[in-house]
C-alpha cells in the first residue's frame, strides 16, 4: 500500500506549524518502509496537489484543527470530502487562491483531478492560537507532536495489514 504522509500548516504562525513540525520530525527518523512518502505541505496547496498525481492508496495529514477542545488534544478522524455540484467557472473561483491553503480545498481539487487517494486520515492538533505572526508554538502543541507521530504510525501498519494479502 503506498501512503504519503502530508505536514500541513504555516510555521510562521506558532501553532499553526503544527503539522510540518510532524512532517519534520518523521522525516529526520524516517522508520517507514520505501510504500510511505513524507511530505512537508506547508502552505502551498498546488505542490500537495501534484505530489498527490503520484498515486497513493492512502493519505494521512497532520494538522492543526480547531475543534474546542484543550489545545494539545491529538485527533484522528475521517474528514468528509463533498462532491462540488458547482459550474467549472465557480469550482475556479472557489480555488481561486494560488496556495490553497485550506486543505480542504486541496483534497477538492485532487478529487477533481481524480488523484485523492481512497483512504483519507487527518491526524489533528487542537492549537492554542495560530493568528499571531511570528509566534512560537505553544507548548501543550509542542508536546502532542510525538503523540501524534505515535498515532500515524499505527495508522501505517493497520493500512498496510489491511493491504497484506489474507
Amino acid at each position: 500500500m503506498k501512503i504519503l504522509i502530508a505536514g500541513v500548516g504555516n510555521v510562521l504562525r506558532g501553532d499553526d506549524g503544527f503539522g510540518v513540525a510532524v512532517a519534520q520530525t518523521l522525516l529526520s527518523s524516517n522508520d517507514f518502509s520505501d510504500e510511505v512518502d513524507i511530505f512537508e505541505a506547508g502552505i502551498a496547496g498546488i505542490a500537495f496537489v501534484q505530489e498527490l498525481m503520484n498515486g497513493y492508496d492512502a493519505l494521512i495529514i497532520a494538522d492543526a484543527v480547531d475543534r474546542g477542545a484543550t489545545a494539545g488534544t491529538v485527533f484522528v478522524f475521517e474528514p468528509e470530502i463533498k462532491e462540488e455540484e458547482t459550474s467549472p467557472l465557480d469550482f475556479h473561483r472557489s480555488l481561486a487562491d494560488a496556495h490553497y491553503t485550506e486543505p480542504t480545498k486541496v483534497l477538492t481539487l485532487a478529487r477533481a483531478l481524480n488523484v485523492l487517494p481512497p483512504k483519507i486520515f487527518v491526524v489533528g492538533c487542537q492549537p492554542a492560537g495560530y493568528d499571531e505572526f511570528g509566534a512560537e508554538m505553544s507548548p501543550a502543541v509542542a508536546r502532542a507532536v510525538p503523540i501524534a507521530i505515535e498515532r500515524i504510525e499505527s495508522l501505517v501498519k493497520e493500512l498496510d495489514q489491511l493491504a497484506e494479502p489474507v
